[in-house]
């Protein structure tokens, strides 16, 4: 219970001061939690009656996606079955399977994505899929979970469950709600601040490239944070050899993929898959981007190599992961265990910087006696909850505890917004 909780760390809390020994709070966890009870405990608020008509909606355009399946295919069948849909791709269309599974050939969203090409009903039943889960995922699901007392959303949020330290969030999972699509943002515009007050976002500019750049100490990426460049423009200039004005979208796009792919150790047959281009062109991308930013590649082997001696990998501020996996003889084994290697100081490193973040604005919050609120941590954005009146204030206390919450030689670029709803903000 979050009032449990709270209550228990804050009497804690007062009788360790008393008795001088506060260092054995000094880590980032401990001081955390009463930040997250509060959280849990203030909760967001839901714009019910939106999301029911949302539902209406969602509800007509599955209706109209079944009906074009059905046209396509010449007759019906049970969407959801994938037993059925096994026969109706790889029998009736005569698709190519790509994958086999215990019960047949796969038909998961991947392989869906490369039988579109091919095949126009493959990409209906990926649009089905999305439209159906948005409904019952998150449309239909969260007013059921508006608390009857509060008529707010309560989440609850955990710090031991990711490996890397980024704070999780459960019942609901605030932290998956999606964006990418109009779809999606329809679902956060339902997330609406209380009467006479606004939402208050702030969210970190590409803070695991920034923590990249930090640790691997590469030259032209620091630079390139440095000056304030588009990152992935910047990327692909380098990549392609032409001007930045003269980048195209798709050689950004190329860019940005591989920019985020090398984190998590992204091969060339999944760079090709991902862009749908061949595994020469992709081996030839990789290749570029290594000789571009040569300290990455530098990084990558030593933090591989000191892993394989030590058996762990710590972040930029000390926190430590065990990789069990990095000696094993097994290569798949070894492969991914590297992977996780190379990945965890960058995103663990994220992580602190965004936990060290919300404490420090929840303790300016505090000490200006603003009535705003931090409600909301999502990955690499925090959201205030204030009346119309504090917005400045908070927005430009956001901005200095954030970007100064870790002392790096590569600028943290934070942007701010506000709204009366979730949807309002990165539009």
């Amino acid at each position: 219970d979050a009032d449990v909780t709270l209550r228990l760390y804050i009497l804690l809390e007062r009788l360790l001061d008393r008795r001088g020994v506060r260092s054995l709070f000094d880590d980032l966890e401990m001081p955390l939690i009463p930040v997250l009870a509060r959280m849990e405990l203030e909760g967001i608020g839901l714009d019910v009656f939106a999301l029911e008509q949302y539902s209406q909606y969602l509800g007509e355009q599955i209706s109209s996606v079944e009906k074009e399946i059905y046209a396509l295919l010449g007759h019906e069948f049970n969407i959801g079955s994938t037993k059925q849909l096994q026969k109706v791709l790889f029998e009736e269309r005569k698709l190519q399977p790509l994958k086999k599974t215990k019960t047949g050939y796969s038909t998961d969203n991947s392989v869906l994505q490369e039988l579109a090409r091919e095949d126009p009903l493959a990409d209906l039943v990926l649009r089905y899929r999305m439209l159906t889960k948005l409904r019952s995922t998150y449309v239909d699901a969260l007013p059921r979970l508006v608390h009857p007392e509060t008529g707010r959303i309560h989440t609850s949020f955990n710090q031991t469950g990711t490996a890397t330290g980024r704070l999780s969030s459960t019942d609901p999972n605030l932290q998956n709600i999606p964006i990418r699509d109009e779809e999606g943002r329809r679902i956060r515009s339902a997330f609406v601040s209380r009467q006479g007050y606004r939402f208050v976002s702030a969210d970190y500019a590409q803070i695991e490239l920034v923590v990249l750049a930090e640790l691997s100490g590469d030259t032209a990426l620091r630079e390139a944070f440095e000056e304030g460049e588009d990152i992935h423009r910047r990327t692909a200039s380098l990549i392609f050899g032409v001007p930045s004005d003269e980048v195209s979208s798709e050689q950004r796009r190329i860019a940005k993929t591989i920019n985020f792919g090398v984190m998590y150790g992204m091969s060339s047959f999944r760079l090709s898959n991902e862009l749908g281009i061949s595994r020469k062109d992709a081996d030839a991308f990789i290749t570029a981007y290594f000789g571009t930013y040569s300290g990455i590649h530098a990084f990558i082997d030593e933090t591989v190599h000191t892993v394989e001696e030590s058996g762990e990998v710590r972040t930029l501020l000390g926190r430590p992961r065990p990789i069990p996996d990095i000696n094993n003889r097994n290569r798949t084994v070894k492969s991914a265990a590297e992977r996780v290697a190379v990945n965890t100081p960058i995103q663990g490193t994220a992580a602190d910087i965004v936990k060290k973040a919300m404490l420090a604005v929840s303790r300016r919050l505090t000490e200006e006696r603003l009535t705003g609120t931090l409600i909301l941590q999502v990955h690499d954005e925090l959201i205030v909850e204030c009346p119309e009146d504090e917005v400045d204030r908070v927005s430009a206390l956001l901005m200095e505890e954030m970007s100064t919450a870790v002392s790096l030689s590569v600028p943290l670029r934070v942007s701010v917004e506000n709204g009366n709803s979730w949807g309002d903000m990165h539009a």
